[in-house]
């Protein structure tokens, strides 16, 4: 990169001898000299000229450059390319608009308004386009699909345009949503932030054995899901360098992303945040509580009860899915499998319990 702007320098340097040369050397008095008053002598010692303060300035110059990559890289193509859509558009009317001003007969200080427009013009359009990245896919999209229902009328669409859901930490390490994702009952582009994958990664680097093994799991996961989903698994870099908590980035990009958009958690307090926000939230626990045998009051189960519960003379035990089932009165059968009552179900966001009581003999 040092010597691309070296040769850089030296070609400019060139082009500016060329034009600037001339005309300093009759303010000197020195266009009678014919040495000097060429055009190969006048690119050379601009050339020449420039070309030595490049070793004095080519630092500087690589650093902005590395600096100028960073942040382009780091910016999403899709934000990237409309905002150079809209700071082309800004030029052109900024452009009409000068050469309208030029055939006015105004003052020789207004000459500066085309480079104002220019300047003006050019970042508005470059931050409009950027700003409403969306609405601007929105609206390309809806024309494409009203013309494919024109040339297709009385035919279903094969392929509609599905929603974004954003996945959040806890639903990766979980590992049901690639079950779900596989029997095709989630529609749509599954998005994944890398300020998630970030969080990920740091689970998956943990000291603790814990936490290192449910970070290489999320990470397994997010594999499966690339290689066997029949719908598209986006990675995108979209982040919010002001907020440090992973779940309010998450609900911010929701906001950001639109109506469309849809976070898919377990987190129950995930939940109740989105809520607060009015942003749309799948949680698998409900998709699993809503799927589950339904057990009513007054039935018989089977259970097996491990361990006491935490208020006097409770008894716990679990069914085969993970659900708890607090038995009143069955500290004395820990260990043993017995026939319990259903007495109540509390179902929430956070998952089931059932309250059951020995059945007499």
């Amino acid at each position: 990169m040092k010597k691309f702007v070296q040769i850089a320098f030296l070609l400019i340097g060139g082009a500016l001898g060329l034009v600037f040369l001339p005309p300093l050397y009759e303010l000197l008095h020195l266009s009678s000299n014919p040495w000097l008053d060429n055009p190969y002598v006048s690119v050379a010692l601009g050339a020449l000229l420039l070309f030595t303060l490049s070793f004095a300035f080519s630092d500087y110059f690589v650093r902005l450059i590395s600096w100028m990559e960073e942040v382009l890289f780091k910016v999403p193509v899709g934000d990237l390319l409309f905002g150079t859509l809209g700071l082309v558009i800004g030029l052109i009317v900024a452009y009409f608009l000068g050469f309208a001003i030029d055939s006015i007969d105004l003052p020789s200080f207004t000459k500066v308004l085309p480079i104002i427009l220019s300047f003006m013009l050019g970042y508005l359009g470059f931050r409009v386009g950027f700003k409403k990245r969306d609405e601007l896919i929105q609206l390309f999209t809806l024309r494409g699909n009203t013309s494919k229902k024109k040339l297709a009328e009385g035919v279903e669409a094969q392929e509609v345009r599905g929603s974004y859901k954003l996945l959040d930490t806890s639903v990766i390490i979980d590992g049901r949503i690639a079950d779900i994702s596989e029997t095709g009952f989630i529609e749509g582009t599954l998005v994944v932030p890398q300020f998630v994958l970030t969080e990920l990664q740091h689970i998956a680097d943990s000291s603790d054995t814990l936490k290192r093994t449910r970070g290489r799991r999320g990470l397994d996961i997010l594999k499966k899901l690339q290689d066997e989903r029949m719908t598209k698994v986006e990675i995108t870099e979209e982040d919010f360098e002001d907020v440090q908590e992973v779940d309010l980035k998450l609900v911010r990009l929701a906001k950001k992303r639109g109506y469309d958009t849809q976070i898919v958690t377990n987190d129950f307090n995930l939940n109740k945040v989105c809520e607060l926000h009015h942003v749309k939230v799948l949680n698998i626990n409900d998709l699993a509580n809503a799927v589950k045998p339904v057990v009513i009051p007054g039935e018989d189960m089977q259970v097996m009860v491990i361990k006491d519960g935490k208020e006097h003379n409770q008894g716990v035990a679990y069914l085969d899915d993970g659900t708890m089932i607090v038995v009143e009165g069955g500290r004395s059968y820990i260990g043993q499998a017995i026939t319990v009552t259903v007495t109540s179900v509390l179902q929430t966001s956070a998952g089931r319990m059932i309250f059951a009581k020995p059945k007499d003999d």
